[in-house]
């Protein structure tokens, strides 16, 4: 396996496969407000560079990486 520093990885789902060679992930995370102690449900969205086939609702890892193009900085290592 290679080296790759200290480089994020998030698991999220595939919500839009409609551009070439990119894909959307929606990385869901449960946080703690922290004043009122409330658990918060956050989501966001990151776009994927990636050469395999994936569909909607397919579970991916995604890894930080060198920008591809203005909103792409984050590739597919491996689906879940």
């Amino acid at each position: 396996m290679e080296n790759t520093g200290n480089k994020r990885e998030l698991e999220g789902v595939v919500v839009s496969i409609s551009m070439q060679d990119t894909i959307r992930v929606r990385v869901d995370t449960v946080t703690s407000h922290p004043r009122y102690r409330k658990v918060v449900n956050k989501k966001k969205i990151f776009f994927a560079h990636t050469k395999d086939e994936h569909m909607i609702g397919d579970k991916v890892v995604i890894r930080e990486s060198k920008p591809y193009s203005k909103n792409v900085r984050w590739v597919v290592i491996s689906k879940k």
